[in-house]
């Protein structure tokens, strides 16, 4: 399964390094490339005009068929707008919302990641 996120100060980047999986970053530079592989996207807590790459790669050619779910980061002193960004994401674009973290996320927040990235591979080849 592969990862797919943007980071803007290096919190989801540093997240997504602890996962040790196939991982895409998105810029402005590849915001628009195809994927024909099953991936799951990870969207930090910005405003859209910060986030829209998220967008513009769900919205390229067929992408969002292979999107599993969103997962959020984010800063709980945020509140009601504690991971916004994949919460837009998963009701815009009707895909599951499968997890949230802080930050960089904790040890135990990679493991309930690969915990679900696990769930998600298992269902799909049964």
């Amino acid at each position: 399964m592969k990862i797919i996120y943007m980071s803007i100060i290096g919190n989801t980047r540093r997240f997504v390094e602890k996962l040790e999986m196939d991982s895409l970053e998105l810029s402005e530079v590849n915001a628009f490339t195809e994927i024909h592989e099953n991936f799951i996207m990870i969207a930090p807590t910005y405003a859209i005009e910060m986030t829209d790459i998220l967008n513009d790669f769900l919205e390229t050619d067929d992408n969002l068929s292979y999107c599993q779910g969103v997962i959020g980061a984010g800063n709980r002193n945020f509140n009601e707008l504690y991971c916004f960004t994949a919460e837009d994401i998963a009701l815009d674009y009707d895909v599951p919302l499968l997890y949230r973290f802080e930050f960089q996320g904790s040890d135990n927040d990679v493991k309930k990641v690969k915990e679900i990235v696990t769930e998600i591979e298992n269902t799909n080849y049964v």
